[in-house]
């Protein structure tokens, strides 16, 4: 099983302190071409905001250098594995004896085809709400960025929440469902400072938080990462690609610019009564998945 394939006598709780902060630090070391290219952008006052500085540059070099942090964090993170848990990738990724691409590729598929269907729906029964930004040679650039960093994005936050860390709150509370709402609930704190919260207010953690629950069911149901791994990367990469907005931390040269007023209750409707039910129904009947609240609550 996922959660019980940890020494927890060899790697106590510290140890997943420990090496979370590592990862802080090296994504921090892979801020600074970020920090230089907000500083070349203008000289920096008190009531300067990093984020708006930044938006003068070139929306590709803003992606990239957005994402160059996840980059040094998942190589901080692969050190943190190898050398202070002396585990490998495998064992925090799945139960299985090796990784299950097919997973990966099933749930990216799965839901890269949902996100597109409801994006290009949306665009024929609301024109208005979009502008076309289009533009073969700047998204050239974007396709190779984002194929190229966005799943390492992804993958960082699915190893360090969903496998990482889920695996060490186990070792502390010896059960399965406290790992699941502790580690939603700081995944979903994380982004607190995201633009997206300015814009809709403090609610859009409920967003974040159930994304996280929802990913986490997935992994303790599955025994391992994979689906959450493919969820994650054709949920950011697909947003990314096709459809962006003024009020989001991605930017992007993408084909739509939204510009209509976000509703978030239509979104946490549609996201938790009607999109993630029906992609756990999907997964559960291919997978076979049973005894579920023994999976989602029992003592470790």
């Amino acid at each position: 099983m996922f959660l019980e394939q940890v020494d927890f006598n060899k790697n106590p709780f510290w140890k997943y302190l420990l090496g979370s902060f590592v990862v802080i630090i090296f994504s921090v070391i892979g801020q600074l071409p970020l920090t230089y290219a907000v500083i070349e952008a203008g000289p920096i006052t008190s009531s300067a905001d990093p984020m708006e500085m930044l938006r003068h540059l070139d929306k590709n070099l803003q992606l990239f250098l957005l994402l160059i942090p996840f980059a040094a964090g998942f190589l901080g993170f692969w050190l943190v594995i190898n050398k202070l848990n002396e585990r490998t990738l495998l064992s925090v990724t799945t139960s299985r004896p090796k990784m299950d691409w097919s997973r990966v590729f099933y749930a990216f598929l799965l839901w890269g085809s949902a996100s597109m269907l409801l994006i290009i729906s949306d665009y024929f029964i609301s024109p208005d709400s979009y502008e076309w930004n289009f533009n073969i040679q700047s998204f050239a650039i974007l396709f190779i960025i984002a194929i190229a960093l966005i799943p390492i994005q992804t993958s960082l936050e699915e190893y360090i929440f969903r496998g990482y860390l889920m695996q060490g709150f186990a070792g502390i509370f010896k059960n399965r469902w406290a790992p699941l709402v502790m580690t939603s609930i700081i995944f979903g704190c994380l982004h607190l400072f995201n633009p997206e919260v300015e814009k809709l207010g403090y609610g859009i953690l409920v967003y974040y938080i159930g994304t996280g629950l929802f990913l986490g069911i997935l992994t303790l149901m599955d025994d391992g990462i994979e689906l959450a791994l493919g969820f994650h990367a054709a949920n950011n990469l697909f947003t990314v690609l096709l459809v962006t907005s003024s009020w989001t931390a991605f930017q992007t040269e993408s084909i739509l610019i939204d510009i209509s007023e976000p509703s978030l209750g239509l979104e946490l409707v549609l996201s938790f009564v009607v999109l993630y039910p029906v992609f756990l129904f999907l997964v559960s009947k291919k997978y076979g998945w049973t005894q579920w609240k023994s999976k989602l609550t029992s003592k470790i």
